[in-house]
């Protein structure tokens, strides 16, 4: 039996669905390990597929201090403890962790437990939990480590099926994750007026925070756009678009890719060992990206670098640089 851990957001948990899904045809059925928050139980508590499902009281470290990092650190280690009953209880041989604080008691319980351990991990600079585990992992998959035995990124094969011919900038999507992200907020209303002006239809992921306030300024405004603050099913909103506006998480990074939407990405500016602007980075300097530090965002000119994109040039690179193959070669490396 494999086990798959990891969550938190939206990148880790698009990782764990799609390599489930290769598992499923496999005739796998996989265990599920992830935590109690974040947005593990909403993508995945009614999600077919799994044999079952965990979702345990750990939650991150990284950014806390004092009392507070102690506590979750003690709930890490109790939840490690609960893993390693789910392991014996379902005889799991191997677990992948996808990273993030969901896959933190899993990972500790791999020590000496006799079970496989591999790691996925997302980004061009290593997360902090993936490189303390790295040397106790069997095998490291990574897109952008020279020595990763597979390179394709394991994306769900549903944003491949969506790849289409871009020529014309028709729609546009901003996505700024579930949480929203105010930089790509703010653009979006500067932008719109003309967008509407120009014919070209508009997708925004606002987050939750501000959904109400950025819905209220389309309708105040008399602005049509499709409006939400998250969707477990994003593919359903991206693959209508022809240009997308976004952060720079490597899951929806390389999901831009495979169906290959051109992209001007602002990577978040806080995101630890500023990976989101490396992700970015590789792609930018193959001409296949615009790139650009919220700092340096100027609404003056940002509509003329978009519109002097070549779409059809670079809708055709970017699928050229991920194949749909990745999440079922790690699994069959797996198995």
């Amino acid at each position: 039996m494999i086990a798959l851990s990891g969550g938190g957001t939206g990148g880790h948990l698009s990782i764990v669905r799609a390599l489930k899904n290769a598992l499923n045809q496999k005739g796998i059925k996989p265990i599920y390990i992830g935590s109690s928050r974040g947005q593990d139980r909403a993508w995945f508590e009614n999600e077919s597929g799994f044999e079952q499902k965990y979702f345990l009281d750990s939650q991150g470290v990284v950014n806390k201090k004092g009392i507070k990092k102690l506590f979750a650190l003690y709930e890490i280690l109790k939840s490690a403890s609960t893993c390693r009953g789910i392991f014996k209880k379902h005889k799991i041989k191997s677990i992948v962790s996808v990273g993030g604080y969901s896959a933190a008691p899993a990972s500790f319980a791999t020590i000496g437990s006799g079970v496989n351990l591999y790691i996925h991990e997302q980004n061009a600079a290593i997360g902090r939990l993936n490189r303390v585990f790295k040397p106790f992992a069997k095998e490291f998959f990574s897109s952008y480590e020279k020595n990763s035995k597979i390179k394709d990124y394991p994306v769900d094969i549903s944003f491949f099926k969506a790849q289409k011919e871009i020529t014309e900038l028709k729609t546009i999507i901003f996505l700024g994750g579930s949480q929203g992200a105010k930089a790509i907020n703010d653009l979006a209303l500067n932008l719109s007026a003309e967008l509407q002006k120009r014919g070209i239809k508009i997708i925004h992921q606002s987050g939750k925070n501000e959904f109400k306030k950025i819905k209220d300024f389309y309708k105040n405004n008399g602005i049509s756009a499709d409006v939400f603050d998250f969707s477990p099913n994003l593919i359903e909103k991206i693959s209508k678009a022809d240009f997308a506006i976004s952060r720079a998480g490597a899951s929806t990074l390389w999901e831009l890719c495979a169906i290959g939407i051109p992209t001007l990405f602002i990577p978040y500016p806080y995101a630890a060992k500023d990976h989101q602007y490396h992700n970015a980075k590789a792609l930018a300097n193959k001409g296949l990206a615009l790139l650009k530090r919220e700092n340096d965002i100027d609404t003056n000119t940002i509509m003329q670098e978009i519109f002097d994109v070549d779409l059809k040039k670079v809708s055709q690179g970017l699928k050229k640089e991920i194949n749909p193959n990745g999440a079922m070669k790690i699994i069959e490396s797996i198995i």
